[in-house]
């Protein structure tokens, strides 16, 4: 069905999608709704969670479907979002649903499902569920897309191309050179296309995990060195690595092996990601949509070099090339695989980039790749199974037990009418330590935007920073900020079974069940913090009965889950996608370009030609303000004074 057919009362996408949240009734209702809690203390989380019907009625179950639980390894899950130590009522969730009917929150997710171009201000659908979709799944995307939806005038400022590729393929042989924009005129078509790349990939991955496919050397590979900007293709791969790290399969899965990253220009990056691997054992990813960025092709031809002069050292390999060890041990994932051949990468070692922007790429060749190639495809099967489970989950149920849609509009609830400016994400464990850094990626260059859809300034500001970290490290660090400093609500995540059991005899508490005494504890000592009274009944001196004081009514919610494996954290990081999204649309902007973190990328162009000119030739420091200038003439001539106690030494 078409999204023009699917608007509320006959109206067309172009129209009731530019309104502002700020324009509509529903907006001034939860704002005097807000009010409320800073003037009536029965509001206050203490009181608030003594009402039992209150808490059962703000907690929602997510089971995995029986469909899903046939799947070869995976068990029934569940996840549970209790949501009653936030500061909300039921009244409050209706409001919020109200707001959510009045900007036609569940028109929007239906578009993003079916493959409306969203993504306005780069003609774009956003299609990263499609990623994960199993094969044959009766798909609902639109072909040719609805271009019903409002465009503002394009910019004609980007430092990423734009052009799109000539041809897309995983290898010559298998998938045909044809444009991915080809296969987005038909659902079915663009599913094909997926699974064969999956296919494809689950056939590399094998052979070089068997040691069919080997290395220059005639070595079996046993490490990755995966190379890539740090955002999108660095922040979710590396999440997930270290997710499975210690999950029993994936550990089993990437035993002897060894994965890492190197995200960033600077030097150390990349000898620390390198210190340990064998060059001639090792396969470099290089991922990048373009493959025209500076830093990431910097670093790829230092790869290069690295394998070669390595190589060349070897016994029995005096012959590597730049030629032999691009074609043999490098690959790429791009949308531009004429660059990629340029490098010398082969045709057989090239994969399509399949995702719209990088930080919702993971599920793509960007991320599936070099984690299949660590831990399995099998492994990795399963995590696009729980990254499914989610999308289901999220496009299909109600709206008042559906976890990611709950977690947005209590982002927007704590953001916009409560004033809450930061956020944090606490799990308890140390497998999900790389994962706030994942989300703080994900939702802060999505949603930090100053207008909306039509390009019109906002009224209020959007997107929250985001802070976190894993809850045993926090809890003698920032989380007294939490109780007696400033406030910001805090998603606290946890799992029923541990990754590795430690159970010592005689000890009252197993590892985990220590552990998890405090992801219970600290909600609700946030909640209910502790008061002057309290703290006199306990005989505490009068000097020190305001320093103990704490005030609670910080808000949270408690994320529980079964157990963290392959298929929990592809449900984790759909869920947290998902909250992304719900945000923005209810915000009303476009939640998938980035022109703000562009902006600084164009400008260190010019510095990097001026540090360029100014070591080659001399060229004296022009064309900067005056702190900038004088800051470069002190680190240009900080390089000339050393270089010159070198020759005076020689």
């Amino acid at each position: 069905m078409s999204m023009r057919h699917n608007a509320g009362n006959g109206s067309a996408p172009s129209t009731s999608w530019v309104l502002k949240c700020t324009d509509l009734p529903q907006f001034d209702a939860l704002l005097a709704h807000a009010e409320r809690f800073y003037t009536d203390d029965k509001l206050h989380l203490r009181n608030l969670c003594k009402n039992s019907a209150r808490c059962t009625g703000l907690v929602t179950i997510h089971r995995t479907a029986p469909a899903l639980s046939s799947y070869a390894g995976i068990k029934p899950r569940t996840v549970i979002l209790d949501y009653s130590r936030q500061r909300v009522t039921g009244e409050t969730m209706e409001l919020l649903f109200d707001l959510a009917d009045a900007v036609k929150m569940t028109e929007r997710r239906e578009a993003m499902k079916t493959g409306v171009k969203i993504n306005t201000t780069e003609d774009s659908p956003v299609l990263h569920h499609v990623l994960r979709l199993p094969e044959n799944y009766p798909i609902g995307l639109q072909g040719p897309y609805n271009e019903d939806l409002p465009r503002p005038e394009r910019s004609t400022h980007r430092s990423r191309s734009r052009t799109p590729p000539t041809e897309t393929h995983a290898t010559a042989e298998a998938v045909s050179p044809t444009s991915l924009k080809q296969h987005l005129k038909d659902g079915p078509s663009l599913l094909k296309f997926i699974h064969t790349v999956r296919k494809i990939i689950q056939q590399v991955t094998d052979d070089i995990r068997s040691g069919t496919k080997r290395s220059v050397s005639g070595k079996p590979f046993d490490s990755v060195l995966c190379i890539g900007v740090s955002g999108g293709t660095y922040f979710g791969t590396n999440c997930v690595a270290s997710a499975l790290q210690m999950d029993p399969a994936a550990f089993e899965a990437s035993k002897g092996r060894k994965l890492r990253f190197v995200a960033t220009m600077d030097p150390v990056d990349f000898h620390q990601a390198t210190s340990d691997l064998n060059p001639s054992t090792t396969i470099v990813v290089v991922i990048s949509k373009t493959f025209t960025d500076a830093e990431t092709i910097l670093n790829a031809r230092t790869a290069r070099s690295w394998l070669v002069e390595s190589l060349k050292k070897e016994e029995g390999t005096k012959g590597a090339t730049e030629t032999n060890a691009s074609a043999t041990q490098m690959f790429a994932v791009t949308d531009n695989p004429i660059r990629s051949r340029q490098f010398g990468i082969s045709k057989e070692n090239t994969f399509p980039y399949l995702a719209i922007c990088g930080r919702f790429s993971l599920c793509s060749p960007v991320g599936l790749l070099p984690l299949s190639l660590h831990f399995s495809y099998p492994v990795m099967c399963d995590f696009l199974k729980g990254a499914h489970d989610m999308d289901e989950h999220f496009f299909n149920a109600p709206l008042y037990d559906n976890i990611p849609v709950l977690l947005g509009l209590l982002g927007v609830w704590n953001s916009t009418f409560l004033g809450y400016s930061c956020r944090a994400v606490v799990p308890y464990t140390r497998a999900l330590r790389d994962f706030p850094a994942y989300v703080q990626k994900l939702d802060m260059e999505s949603n930090g935007k100053r207008v909306a859809l039509d390009g019109t300034l906002l009224l209020h500001p959007t997107g929250e920073i985001n802070l976190g970290e894993v809850g045993p490290t926090i809890q003698h660090s920032w989380i007294q900020l939490l109780h007696q400093g400033r406030e910001m609500p805090v998603d606290f995540i946890g799992f029923m079974e541990p990754q590795q059991h430690i159970d010592v005899p005689g000890e009252a508490l197993s590892h985990h069940d220590e552990l998890m005494s405090h992801f219970f504890a600290q909600p609700d000592a946030l909640a209910t913090g502790k008061t002057v009274v309290e703290i006199i009944q306990e005989g505490v001196s009068e000097k020190l009965r305001e320093h103990q004081a704490c005030p609670g009514n910080r808000p949270s919610s408690s994320l529980l889950m079964t157990r963290l494996d392959a298929y929990a954290t592809g449900q984790l990081i759909a869920m947290y996608e998902h909250r992304t999204v719900i945000q923005g649309f209810i915000w009303g902007i476009n939640s998938f370009d980035r022109y703000g973190a562009d902006l600084g990328i164009a400008f260190s162009k010019k510095v990097r030609s001026q540090i360029s000119n100014s070591r080659k030739t001399g060229a004296s420091v022009q064309g900067f303000d005056a702190s900038t200038g004088r800051l470069l003439e002190h680190y240009l001539a900080h390089r000339k004074e050393a270089d010159k106690k070198k020759v005076d030494l020689l």
